[in-house]
């Protein structure tokens, strides 16, 4: 069997995906003329060439310029949905899902509204494909605390419906420290709690993540390789990193996929996993990850195994749950010796 189909077959999770990510530009379009949006592109062909970006900024420009068509329930639901016909077909059987509630509240768009469109979808898609799923809130780091303190209020009408909180956006300048506050109150409340660091930002930033705001994963985490104190309490604590091979290509976090650092994170003991991050701007969902840092490494099936069981260990499942789950990743792997 190649490696290729070996990828496809094995059951994995998804534990770093930004919903708005996952928008493509078919739908973008279709969802903009749906609302009488003009967006800037003529056309789809021109909107994908667009995503060649330099830096994170100059994606994040495009990303929040793509998100301003999403207005109505139904808009939210509809990109919900189809990220999850997209697991479904790549044995995808749970993700914990980002979404961004500010970059729609700030435009006006109720809380509501954004987080009951995701809600629907993701309870029929496991009625439709059986995927489970959990949802993460994550501030907006270029905003200030005060905003995210407002954020964290609106959720608590929907609580149930959320696991945890994460930071996301602009890394460089906006510390983990800065919202050190929030997170304890949002901890406080029950929520766990995850941040990006580590991608484009210092180790300082992973160890603020873990110290100040008492993360249970780091999202990325790419730049703690060069901190080895930090990198044996990584792997002493078994602290996962969500880690995102195509978003830190496209990114320039990396030149190329044959220097990026996930073979020697595995082989330091960190407790890695493979992730797409914001898919349609990043060519690929999570099998293409899997595919492309597989040829780049030259990944052996052990190493996919260990990195599909990983998916699950560090997810936010239930401990029995995590086992039933990764006794299918096992089965899988004995059903092919």
């Amino acid at each position: 069997m190649t490696i290729e189909n070996f990828i496809r077959g094995i059951p994995k999770a998804e534990l770093h995906v930004h919903i708005e990510g996952t928008f493509e530009p078919d739908l973008m379009f279709k969802i903009a003329q749906r609302n009488n949006i003009n967006i800037k592109y003529k056309s789809i062909e021109g909107l994908r060439k667009a995503y060649d970006f330099n830096n994170l900024q100059e994606f994040l420009d495009i990303y929040y310029s793509g998100a301003g068509v999403l207005i109505y329930e139904q808009d939210f639901y509809d990109m919900t949905w189809a990220y999850m016909e997209k697991l479904n077909s790549q044995n995808v059987i749970h993700a914990e899902i980002f979404f961004d509630p500010q970059t729609h509240t700030d435009r006006g768009i109720q809380f509501s509204t954004v987080i009951t469109g995701i809600h629907n979808a993701l309870i029929d898609a496991e009625k439709e494909f059986g995927i489970t799923t959990k949802l993460i809130m994550c501030f907006l780091r270029h905003l200030d605390e005060d905003q995210a303190f407002l954020t964290l209020g609106q959720s608590l009408e929907f609580k149930d419906w959320i696991v945890g909180v994460g930071l996301d956006s602009s890394e460089i300048g906006h510390p983990p420290s800065k919202f050190q506050l929030v997170f304890k109150k949002a901890q406080d409340l029950g929520y766990l709690a995850v941040a990006h660091a580590g991608e484009e930002g210092p180790p300082k930033y992973v160890q603020e993540a873990l110290n100040l705001l008492n993360v249970s994963r780091i999202d990325h985490g790419n730049r703690a390789l060069e901190n080895d104190t930090l990198v044996q309490l990584l792997a002493q604590n078994q602290i996962p990193l969500t880690v995102c091979p195509l978003s830190n290509l496209k990114l320039r976090v990396i030149d190329k996929l044959e220097n990026h650092p996930l073979k020697t994170m595995m082989d330091k003991n960190l407790l890695i996993t493979i992730n797409s991050d914001d898919p349609a701007y990043f060519g690929g969902h999570l099998n293409d990850n899997y595919y492309k840092i597989a040829k780049a490494l030259n990944l052996s099936k052990s190493d996919i195994y260990q990195l599909a069981k990983n998916s699950f260990t560090a997810s936010f499942l239930s401990e029995k749950e995590k086992s039933n789950y990764i006794e299918k990743v096992d089965d899988y792997k004995i059903n092919l010796l």
